[in-house]
């Protein structure tokens, strides 16, 4: 196969959670430049319209669909519908992410944690749960998750001074088990020709000028310490999941794709 008919996504279905958001928006763009259908979900149903829209307009086939990985009836519905309208599901990005906030563990409650831990552990679970189950029949597939470096590390406390901000552990405990889950899947359904993969991005935001990032305490600490002197830009994790998604990886499952600048190189 030609190099570049590898990286070639046409006649893929690919469902992208939280398709709208921070990250999601750069992934559901990826993947319909890339020639992939995509159904862009969650919750916010509004904002995923107003994507898909602009994605059409590009030429891609995009569509949006509501998802609230928080209510098990919604993941079944959504999944059935989407498997009936389409046909197959090809590629799942399970990218959603609910955060309390930036809160330490004395600041974090039980509600807050549960209610964090619906969406990333119970909904992420039972979505793929449904999705690989669709797969699993077909004998292929390929699910994707996107974690972070704090899935990997620890997280780097000093960065964030005295600038008001930390990291929750909700975030981390999230994040890790990202990692966890990617491996188990890959190692238990490889035999079925289904492919299981993580991406692990660094510090992304999209702030609009250099004196926004020089007048931030905890971004210009963090662009210090990563050695390509840079926070991510909205391109960064784009070619990362056209590889993991296509032809290109078809030999790589259970790998976690560190994307980060460096910063986890120290």
């Amino acid at each position: 196969m030609h190099v570049l008919k590898m990286f070639q996504l046409e006649r893929k279905v690919a469902i992208v959670t939280g398709g709208s958001g921070l990250y999601g928006e750069h992934i559901s763009s990826a993947l319909g430049e890339a020639g992939a259908i995509v159904i862009i979900a969650s919750r916010g149903l509004e904002k995923c319209e107003q994507l898909a829209q602009s994605l059409q307009d590009q030429g891609c086939q995009a569509f949006a669909r509501r998802l609230d990985l928080a209510n098990e009836d919604s993941i079944a519905q959504f999944t059935a519908e989407v498997t009936a309208e389409f046909g197959q599901i090809d590629i799942l990005v399970n990218n959603s992410v609910s955060r309390t906030g930036l809160n330490d563990i004395e600041q974090t409650t039980a509600d807050g944690w549960l209610r964090d831990q619906q969406v990333n552990g119970l909904g992420t679970m039972l979505l793929t749960k449904a999705i690989v189950r669709t797969m699993r029949e077909r004998r292929t597939g390929n699910i994707i998750n996107i974690s972070s470096i704090q899935g990997i590390l620890g997280p780097h406390f000093p960065v964030y001074g005295d600038s008001g901000m930390t990291s929750g552990i909700e975030y981390t405990y999230t994040k890790w088990g990202m990692v966890g889950m990617t491996k188990w899947l890959a190692n238990y359904y490889g035999k079925f020709n289904i492919r299981a993969n993580c991406i692990s991005p660094g510090g992304y935001n999209p702030v609009d000028t250099e004196q926004e990032i020089a007048s931030g305490e905890f971004l210009q600490r963090y662009i210090e310490r990563t050695p390509l002197g840079r926070l991510a830009d909205e391109d960064d994790i784009k070619g990362a999941i056209v590889y993991l998604a296509s032809e290109a990886s078809k030999y790589v499952t259970g790998h976690n794709l560190i994307l980060d600048g460096g910063w986890s190189s120290w």
